[in-house]
């Protein structure tokens, strides 16, 4: 059996978080190009990533973006996936070289609270016609 072959870029999230489901719906809203899409951390595109990666996290406290089989993860992804945004947020692509470690501590202290700040849905909520294109299963 083939494995499909999936886009080059793709932003992994957690699919029953509040603030991933709305950070997901603000990228859409500024995509300069087609070229990045998004699936849950809980999805069939994850698994098969996973099986690929094995840097890709189980649990769900992680964004993930695969970049042409690179992987980076937490607020990495927010620097690298910005290349495919419209200006001015694509300029926070040149702020990528910034130490991971120090922005991770925001990032890190942001997931701990994203549930009780922004809520948590029953399931993966379902995409609205314009952007089911973007979102992979």
């Amino acid at each position: 059996m083939t494995t499909p072959e999936l886009p080059p870029h793709i932003v992994l999230y957690d699919g029953v978080c509040g603030l991933c489901n709305r950070s997901v719906s603000w990228l859409l809203a500024r995509l300069r190009d087609d070229e990045l899409f998004f699936a849950p951390l809980q999805g069939e595109t994850a698994a098969a990533l996973r099986a690929r990666h094995a840097e890709i996290p189980r649990d769900l406290d992680s964004v993930v973006y695969v970049d042409r089989g690179r992987v980076h993860l937490r607020s990495k992804v927010f620097l690298h996936a910005a290349k495919h945004l419209r200006a001015p947020w694509r300029w926070a692509y040149y702020l990528r070289w910034l130490p991971g470690f120090a922005l991770d501590l925001v990032y890190r202290l942001v997931a701990r609270v994203r549930y009780r700040v922004w809520g948590k849905y029953e399931a993966c909520r379902l995409p609205s016609t314009k952007d089911r294109g973007r979102l992979l299963p």
